[in-house]
């Protein structure tokens, strides 16, 4: 059984379609959201935590569709966003004490635990916080009540290169001992150290989903200088890049033989891939 289960999501705006996008995820395991701003992420997010209503498709937690099992599943997961408006002037104690009402599982010890951790004083108030330190509170709130399920929205934006690494550790660990998270970021390099999975959308549709290290493994990244791509190469090229010194182009594994090339990361395929068919 799936933690989560999207299939055949849709959704309609005037210059914007999320069209039939389907994945599902493993129980204690990270996968990784992707996707150039616009390509639908905030969007498919809205839409499965009930923030927006899809015009078609199913989405369910553990089971349980969601439309009928709302507030059962919404205590059994946790959700974060790396911008989060709070009421500026309470102090954070009163904002916990009326978040943890919700959740029934709520654990003080944790949380505790997150708050020292974190570096965060209760007394002060969002609007006496940097960036990075809201980040941090919202973290904080969402780790505290054992949830089966961790979804967060770019939840490294405005954290230092220490604070990311010990967040990815704390999410290591949660999923080692079986929680499932749900990760959507446009740092790359963060996935690139924690992620089992992907899930990359690109313009309303999901152009793959599966294990990271397959994903990889598909594409090749080559470097030609200031002579140019061949015109045969170019034709092949999944996406081509300038650089100061010359071009990259992006291939498939199959069609980079006999070129010198380095794996591509999840950046590269991100930035330069063409849209394509979905490769589920």
């Amino acid at each position: 059984m799936s933690v989560l289960a999207v299939n055949k999501l849709c959704k309609n705006y005037p210059s914007f379609r999320l069209d039939d996008v389907s994945f599902c995820l493993e129980e204690g395991k990270i996968t990784g959201f992707i996707g150039r701003n616009g390509a639908g992420k905030s969007t498919t997010l809205k839409s499965i935590l009930g923030l927006v209503h899809p015009d078609a498709g199913q989405i369910s937690f553990f089971g349980m569709p969601f439309n009928e099992n709302e507030l059962e599943i919404k205590s059994r997961i946790a959700f974060a966003a790396g911008e989060t408006d709070y009421f500026p002037h309470k102090k954070m104690r009163t904002l916990t004490e009326v978040t943890k009402r919700f959740y029934p599982l709520w654990d003080e010890e944790t949380y505790a635990r997150y708050m020292k951790s974190f570096g965060l004083d209760e007394n002060k108030t969002p609007s006496e916080l940097s960036s990075g330190m809201r980040v941090k509170y919202s973290l904080a709130l969402a780790l505290s009540h054992n949830a089966e399920l961790i979804i967060l929205d770019e939840p490294t934006s405005g954290l230092d290169p220490v604070s990311r690494d010990e967040l990815l550790d704390i999410l290591m660990d949660l999923s080692e001992r079986g929680t499932t998270i749900f990760f959507s970021t446009h740092i790359t390099s963060d996935l690139d150290k924690c992620a089992d999975d992907i899930v990359f959308i690109r313009s309303g549709k999901i152009a793959a989903f599966g294990s990271l290290d397959e994903f990889l493994s598909r594409y090749r990244v080559a470097r030609f200088g200031e002579e140019g791509i061949p015109q045969r190469l170019r034709e092949k090229a999944q996406g081509i890049k300038r650089m100061r010194d010359g071009t990259q182009a992006l291939f498939l594994a199959s069609d980079a033989q006999g070129l010198t090339v380095r794996t591509a990361g999840l950046d590269d395929i991100m930035t330069m891939a063409r849209d394509a068919q979905s490769e589920n």
